[in-house]
């Protein structure tokens, strides 16, 4: 099971293990707070795609389809994440304030159709 949790929000038991999916660190958050297994710098969008989007939810349909094809030509960095989700729970850690627009809402989109493709071909 994947789910996303914001950075500021105090960790749960009920996340699982945890993983920070940004770019740059959240701010004003100490490392020691954060209760994060590891910081996946990797697997967020690129630094030219973060400041292209920068938040804007009229672009939300674009971001999600240049942040695939950034994952598609790196499945390194997400493949670990997928494998880990299929053991148990996994938080993806954000920071953005919008939590219907940003790249852990569109990772785990990404990562459930990964999870899904499997699936069909296991049951086919």
């Amino acid at each position: 099971m994947i789910q996303v949790k914001r950075a500021y929000e105090p960790a749960s038991k009920n996340d699982g293990a945890r993983f920070l999916v940004e770019r740059l660190w959240p701010r004003g958050v100490k490392k020691e707070d954060l209760h994060v297994e590891e910081w996946l710098k990797e697997v967020a969008p690129s630094t030219e795609l973060r400041k292209w989007f920068h938040h804007e939810p009229a672009k939300w349909r674009e971001f999600r389809q240049r942040y695939f094809r950034e994952l598609e030509k790196h499945p390194d960095v997400w493949q670990p994440l997928l494998a880990r989700s299929r053991k148990g729970r996994v938080s993806l850690v954000y920071s953005s304030h919008d939590a219907e627009h940003n790249n852990a809402i569109a990772l785990k989109e990404y990562l459930e159709s990964k999870m899904n493709k499997g699936a069909s071909r296991k049951a086919a």
